[in-house]
């Protein structure tokens, strides 16, 4: 026991150095109760929060559907060309992923050497360095944890070895979300976009928007979580809970939901007419095993372990949200950018054509654009020429 424990509380202590004591608040005799609660009671399941007078549309979200009864054009059309948020049930059964057996906890216990000696990510440090543990450790530390908020296996280096690359052969990109037009940027230049996720009942992940204007697909193979979702247009501060904080508490994703989240819809209630909670919503739900949430682009969201689950999930850009991409990769990844462009006009002629078009619009001028760049020398060339006169 005592091998793996080192291994942990070295990481733990790498990254988050403040932090003596990761079970200060004792959350895991709180957590049973919690989850029982949201379990347990099927209104919890899916559970909208709306204002009395929102002029926003009072739908019940996520959509819930059925990959046997759901053809790509009817997705595309319906529900990710309406930036409409859903829960697809059975993708792995229907497209006979080998996930479905070989990532349950038991399997991965079973697994041979090479899988359970890789080190896999699970935090980063304060100079940002990933830190990494072995597979066989971390399942270790997930049988006794009693962490308020554990270590999480988000890993997303696929590239590094021929064990991470075996797990790419155990899953498929669901038939939904295959064109990603980010497929033209080579892998070592593209933002990381898929991770292999293991995490422990209380781990999660913060409220966040994806990078880029993504959108993002997430399947669970193993395990409860428990979503929260925020519409696009309720500002950044409401949804980090500004000000309801407690002096003793972060915003794990933990804490967010059983103590920050009560709080912004009680807040939101109190003050229903100031601006910033004009239309204010959110939508909570429970994912189960073999269920892929799509979450589009701009949606505020965050996601906790109600249990030990084991999944998968990718970032993507499609012809759908391709404008909005744009616009942040332009500003965001200026290089990758060009090249983006460059295999766009080879393979995407029209999405070419758009991404200019916008570019013209908005006045924008490519920092890697050989135009652009020599406009910019010739300046610089005549900004010194007349220093020298």
């Amino acid at each position: 026991m005592g091998g793996w424990k080192k291994k942990m509380d070295k990481a733990k202590k790498l990254h988050r150095p403040s932090l003596d004591d990761w079970e200060c608040d004792q959350l895991y005799k709180q957590f049973p109760a919690f989850v029982e609660r949201i379990v347990c009671n099927e209104e919890e399941h899916f559970k909208s929060f709306f204002l009395p007078h929102t002029n926003y549309s009072r739908r019940s979200l996520p959509v819930v559907l059925d990959t046997y009864h759901l053809s790509c054009d009817e997705f595309f059309d319906k529900y990710e060309g309406t930036e409409t948020p859903c829960v697809i049930q059975n993708i792995p059964l229907e497209e006979d992923w080998p996930a479905v057996h070989k990532w349950t906890f038991e399997a991965l216990e079973r697994s041979d050497n090479a899988l359970l000696d890789r080190r896999f990510k699970c935090g980063e440090d304060d100079d940002g360095d990933n830190i990494t543990v072995k597979l066989k450790y971390f399942l270790q530390y997930m049988h006794h944890n009693k962490d308020d908020s554990p270590l999480y296996i988000f890993d997303s280096s696929f590239e590094d070895d021929k064990t991470a690359q075996s797990i790419l052969n155990d899953y498929r990109v669901p038939k939904y979300f295959r064109n990603d037009l980010f497929r033209y940027v080579s892998e070592s230049r593209r933002p990381p976009y898929r991770w292999f996720l293991v995490g422990p009942e209380r781990s999660g992940t913060c409220i966040h928007l994806d990078p880029l204007a993504t959108n993002a697909w997430n399947t669970l193979i193993q395990g409860k979580k428990r979503w929260v979702l925020f519409p696009p247009h309720v500002p950044k501060r409401v949804v980090k809970g500004k000000g309801l904080i407690g002096k003793d508490e972060d915003d794990e994703a933990i804490h967010y939901f059983m103590f920050i989240l009560p709080r912004i819809k009680q807040r939101a209630a109190e003050r229903a007419d100031h601006e910033e909670y004009r239309d204010f919503a959110c939508y909570e739900f429970t994912q189960n095993e073999g269920e892929t949430v799509f979450v589009p682009h701009g949606w505020w969201h965050a996601v906790l372990n109600l249990t030990d689950t084991v999944g998968i999930t990718q970032n993507f850009v499609s012809p759908r949200n391709f404008d909005s991409c744009w616009k942040e990769t332009r500003t965001g990844r200026k290089r990758m950018a060009y090249k983006w462009l460059c295999k766009l006009k080879e393979h995407e002629r029209d999405l070419a054509r758009r991404a200019l078009e916008i570019n013209k619009s908005d006045n924008f001028r490519m920092k890697y654009d050989p135009e652009e760049i020599k406009r910019r020398e010739d300046m610089e060339h005549r900004q010194k020429l007349q220093k020298v006169v």
